[in-house]
């Protein structure tokens, strides 16, 4: 339970129900998981398992615990393969969950990074960012791009309490990925270290951004695709659309709509993709996800302004397959998705 200061009049008008607590109305929520109250109290509702670092669902690869910001409060939990010890990839991964819930320490995600550290063979920090509503976008962009500043301080002169997995970086194939709320994330941390003006060699080496791997990528906006309108939901979906608006109401700033630049990347007012520098991406788009038509329509965008994208259609699942596994073909294709992560990481 958290308390955060309000200062949107829509606090006043936005009930979704009642709740006969101390903290009286609920202004918004999304059911089972979030719900914030017009006092200014966060509830956010433990479904999802907590693991430690300890647990080891793979037998290879050893996790640890990691702060980078006590101000912040962010850390990430980093995942290292034991088997020879050679140089491996780093893949900087922010997780979802709507920029509202979500933990690095989530067992489902704790599950499916270290079987993709295992089976890619590459070195994976789970990033624990700041959570809206109590911290709303910028915050979590902000973290994410600190997170890269601070790996880049670490490959130039860290500690020697950080050379157990220092050591065994290729810091010249560094990646950005994320699933939904943190495929954006990592979208938007590529675009501002893309932005005209913004100096490479200044904030990035000897770190070198070979990828962004977006999964899923939690983007919005005002007008309606066809599969926001028309995609029939099963009951155990990871992301309808009243939860997706609920979601985005939460995170942006007050007053802002979702074809603020932070949700939609091709509304009006966002960087024009063909400004920027932008490294080679791969998104990874789920068949019955309200999200698939608009995934599809960033990728198309990336094409005609000349950026180097592939994209991969994972059929008969939906949001989140490959962390909730809620989809009768959710273990196949999560083999699928890791075998072309793997491939676009080691090409």
């Amino acid at each position: 339970m958290g308390a955060i200061a309000l200062g949107d009049s829509r606090l006043n008008l936005h009930h979704v129900g009642k709740d006969h607590t101390k903290n009286g109305d609920v202004v918004e929520e999304v059911e089972g998981l979030i719900r914030l109250y017009k006092d200014g109290h966060v509830e956010r509702f433990p479904i999802v398992p907590h693991v430690t670092c300890t647990f080891s669902p793979e037998a290879d690869v050893a996790s640890r615990d990691v702060t980078i910001d006590g101000l912040t409060g962010t850390w990430m939990r980093l995942y290292l393969p034991k088997r020879e010890a050679k140089l491996l990839p780093l893949v900087i991964y922010f997780h979802g969950g709507g920029f509202c819930v979500g933990s690095v320490a989530w067992k489902c995600y704790h599950e499916f990074l270290s079987t993709l550290a295992s089976r890619a063979d590459c070195v994976i920090m789970s990033v624990n960012y700041r959570l809206a509503p109590e911290d709303r976008l910028p915050a979590a962009y902000e973290d994410g791009l600190n997170v890269v500043k601070w790996v880049r301080q670490q490959a130039l002169s860290g500690s020697d309490e950080h050379s157990w997995w220092r050591n065994r970086c290729n810091f010249s194939r560094a990646f950005l990925a994320g699933d939904s709320a943190g495929a954006c994330l990592a979208h938007n941390v590529a675009v501002r270290l893309g932005s005209p003006g913004v100096s490479e060699s200044t904030i990035l080496k000897p770190l070198c951004l070979k990828g962004v791997i977006l999964i899923q990528p939690f983007f919005g906006g005002e007008t309606r695709t066809s599969s926001e309108k028309n995609a029939v939901q099963p009951p155990y979906s990871a992301l309808s659309l009243t939860a997706s608006d609920a979601y985005w109401w939460l995170a942006l700033p007050f007053g802002a709509t979702r074809d603020h630049p932070w949700c939609n990347p091709l509304a009006k007012g966002a960087p024009k993709l063909e400004d920027l520098r932008l490294p080679p991406a791969l998104v990874c788009i789920s068949e019955m996800d309200i999200l698939k038509d608009r995934n599809l329509e960033f990728c198309n965008a990336m094409k005609k302004a000349g950026k180097s994208v592939q994209y991969v259609v994972y059929m008969g699942v939906g949001h989140a397959f490959q962390i909730l596994h809620n989809y009768p073909q959710s273990q196949l294709r999560t083999h699928e998705l890791v075998s072309h992560v793997k491939a676009f990481i080691n090409h």
